[in-house]
């Protein structure tokens, strides 16, 4: 009996509960209120100082390679000598061309007594016209031998001096193409110079980095990366027209401004462009949602507290978040966690964490 009892008395709780009494539990998220703020240029590259200058300092004939009396490093003034080539084939070629300059010289001198005779002997009548033509004949072409002596004179001696490799300028020998014994062409490279007091800042840059900045006068800052704290302010030189086919990266060239003497060839630099700041909303990644290809984010209708997906425009990415170029407003509430489990239209709650953080900012 008092089974039946507590089993009606459950009947009857349970029949006066209807469906619509039960309280529905709204979904908590995440957000953030959107606050543009204004924010630096804060895109770092990473690159390298290179000489400005640099030559590639060569040979204009073909030899054995001497001595080469610098090395890497090496500070040279300018007439300094660089290398040297064996000079013994040389010498002989220019023995030879002197010997052929005084035998041109002396055919030269027989041929002018030749034609003055045959001269003389027309006017008086003693010879034929044709005769003193080819006296005549004879002496151009003994002047002509002459002068193509001479040339080639000239020209193994000029051979004699190119054995030896000066330098044009003063400067740093940055590298080195060949050694003592080597035979060597006629322009391989077989030392660099370059001017120690032009340098540059060199980096290779990605083609997402130019969609937001101007071309004309970009002025940077550049710091060695085992001393962040000696900075050093440049300008934008070059840009190379065509990326890297292997990189897809874009070589920037930074003329830099009176770089200090511990700025070395070949240390590695840090990069950034100087005072750009503009305001901007930054979220988060986990922030993007992604709609036909296109980005959008999950935005707060504070009345009804559903959902909106609005679509917006990023201006560049980030490590952990992206700079939002247009699209949300100041005050606009955004979700920033679980965006791809949610719906147009839903009603979520704010999480009291959350927005106590939002309040705060």
């Amino acid at each position: 009996m008092r089974f039946c009892i507590l089993l009606l008395t459950i009947l009857v709780v349970l029949t006066g509960c209807k469906p619509e009494d039960a309280p529905t539990a709204l979904p908590l998220v995440r957000a953030l209120v959107v606050e543009p703020k204004s924010i630096g240029e804060d895109r770092h590259a990473v690159g390298e100082v290179k000489p400005r200058y640099e030559s590639d300092l060569s040979f204009r004939v073909v030899g054995k390679l001497l001595s080469r009396p610098v090395d890497v490093g090496a500070w040279v003034k300018q007439g300094d000598t660089l290398a040297t080539l064996d000079t013994q084939d040389y010498q002989n070629r220019l023995r030879t061309a002197e010997a052929e300059v005084s035998s041109a010289e002396a055919a030269f001198v027989n041929a002018q007594g030749t034609e003055a005779r045959q001269a003389q002997l027309l006017k008086d009548g003693w010879t034929p016209k044709a005769t003193y033509d080819t006296a005549a004949q004879n002496l151009q072409a003994a002047e002509a031998r002459l002068k193509a002596a001479k040339a080639n004179l000239d020209l193994t001696r000029d051979q004699l001096n190119y054995t030896t490799l000066k330098a044009d300028f003063a400067g740093v020998i940055t590298a080195v193409g060949a050694e003592a014994g080597q035979n060597v062409n006629a322009g391989q490279m077989v030392v660099k110079l370059a001017r120690p007091d032009d340098k540059d800042g060199v980096f290779n840059v990605a083609e997402t980095a130019f969609t937001d900045i101007s071309m004309t006068q970009i002025e940077v800052v550049v710091w060695p990366l085992s001393n962040p704290d000696l900075t050093v302010k440049g300008v934008v030189r070059e840009i190379s027209p065509v990326a890297d086919p292997t990189t897809r990266t874009y070589t920037v060239k930074v003329t830099l401004h009176n770089p200090p003497p511990q700025l070395r060839f070949g240390m590695s630099l840090g990069g950034r462009l100087e005072g750009r700041t503009a305001l901007a909303v930054v979220l988060p990644l986990a922030a993007i949602f992604e709609k036909n290809g296109s980005p959008a984010v999950w935005v707060l209708d504070q009345q009804s507290s559903s959902l909106i997906l609005r679509p917006i425009t990023i201006a560049r990415y980030e490590a952990n978040t992206v700079v939002v170029a247009g699209g949300l407003a100041k005050g606009n509430i955004v979700v920033t966690a679980g965006v791809n489990s949610l719906t147009v239209g839903q009603r979520v709650r704010l999480a009291e964490t959350n927005l106590a953080e939002s309040d705060s900012k």
